[in-house]
């Protein structure tokens, strides 16, 4: 019988690389880039309670985005509105997309760290205003 020294100098024989880990393992699709965009984000469903935030992202793919945010509003599952990038220039082309939650961390900071994925475009938000009252 072996004893916890010869279990704790044997060497391991294996075919290939250590494997990492199923929780430590890689999931996204595309790699991600550390590019700070000023987005507009709020609820799509109008039966939850509604609110807008203006966030910088802090990391960004071609189908996700993650970021920081003090708003508790943020659950799995739910749907957004993002627009992206955003500015309040009226000769801005802002582009909005319909988005859903997929993860959601509490940050040692009180913050939430909030994940999204892009379902699809909604298409160019334009920033003009035509009402009767806008004319200069």
């Amino acid at each position: 019988m072996a004893t916890q020294q010869d279990l704790l100098m044997k060497k391991l024989t294996t075919d290939g690389p250590p494997k990492q880990p199923a929780s430590a393992k890689e999931r996204r699709g595309t790699r991600r880039c550390k590019i700070t965009q000023l987005m507009r984000i709020r609820p799509s469903d109008p039966n939850l309670e509604h609110f807008e935030d203006l966030r910088g992202s802090a990391s960004v793919s071609r189908s996700g985005v993650y970021f920081k945010s003090s708003e508790p509003g943020y659950e799995v599952g739910m749907r957004l509105f993002v627009t992206m990038p955003y500015s309040q220039d009226p000769a801005s082309m802002n582009r909005e997309y319909l988005a859903e939650v997929v993860r959601r961390d509490v940050l040692p900071t009180g913050m939430f760290g909030v994940g999204f994925k892009i379902l699809m475009e909604m298409g160019i938000q334009h920033s003009y205003n035509f009402s009767p009252g806008s004319r200069r």
